[in-house]
C-alpha cells in the first residue's frame, strides 16, 4: 500500500485550514487517513505550522512520499533534515550525538530567522498604523480649520493706498458686482445727466 504524506483540507470557503496526514495514496483527499501528523494554517503571516516531528520522520523512514507542499513544510520544520541525519547514523557516518548536535544547531538558526521575520512584520504593521494615524490627524485638523473659518464672522479688510502729496484719500466701499444690464442702466443715467 503506497502511503503519501499530504494535506487534508478543513476550514470554510475562503479560509483554508489543513491537517497534515499520512494516508493511502488511493484514498480521497479528505477521506480516511492512517495518522494525523500536524496542522497547517496558511491564512496567517507567517504561516502557523504544528508538526509531530518524530511521527513524520518515522513515516518518511518507512517509505511514505510527501507531496510537494508537504515536502516544503517538512523541510521548513526540520523533519527532512532529521530524516537525513538519521540515515547518516544508520550508515555509520555520524554518531547519534553528532546528529543531535547538528539538528539542534539547525533548529536554533531557523528559529532566529523566523523571529527576525516576525519582528520585521510587526514593525511594518506598526509603521503602517502610525502613518494612518498621522494622516487621519492631518485630515481632522484640516476639517477643524475649515469649520472654524466657516463659522467665523466675515470681516472685510480695507487696503490702504498711498496718496500723493496734498491729496486726501477717500475710499469707497467696494460695490457688489452688478450684472451687465444694471451696469448699462447706470451708464445711461450718467449720460442723461450730463
Amino acid at each position: 500500500m503506497p502511503v503519501k504524506i499530504r494535506l487534508q483540507r478543513h476550514g470554510k470557503k475562503g479560509k483554508p485550514f489543513y491537517w497534515i496526514v499520512a494516508a493511502d495514496a488511493r484514498s480521497p483527499r479528505d477521506g480516511k487517513y492512517l495518522d494525523k501528523l500536524g496542522v497547517y494554517n496558511p491564512t496567517v503571516n507567517p504561516a502557523q505550522i504544528e508538526l509531530d516531528l518524530d511521527g513524520a520522520v518515522k513515516w518518511l523512514q518507512n517509505g511514505a512520499q510527501p507531496t510537494d507542499t508537504v515536502r516544503a513544510i517538512l523541510s521548513y520544520k526540520g523533519a527532512m533534515m532529521k530524516n537525513h541525519l538519521a540515515g547518516g547514523v544508520r550508515k555509520g557516518a555520524l554518531t547519534e550525538e553528532q546528529a543531535e548536535e547538528k539538528f539542534n544547531a539547525w533548529v536554533e538558526e531557523k528559529s532566529k530567522k523566523v523571529d527576525s521575520k516576525k519582528e520585521k512584520l510587526s514593525d511594518a504593521k506598526q509603521k503602517v498604523e502610525a502613518d494612518a494615524l498621522a494622516a487621519e490627524k492631518a485630515v481632522n485638523e484640516k476639517r477643524a480649520a475649515e469649520a472654524a473659518a466657516a463659522n467665523a464672522p466675515e470681516v472685510e479688510e480695507v487696503e490702504e493706498t498711498p496718496a500723493a502729496e496734498g491729496e486726501t484719500v477717500t475710499e469707497e466701499a467696494p460695490a457688489e458686482e452688478k450684472s451687465g444690464i444694471e451696469a448699462a442702466a447706470d451708464e445711461a443715467k450718467k449720460e442723461t445727466k450730463e
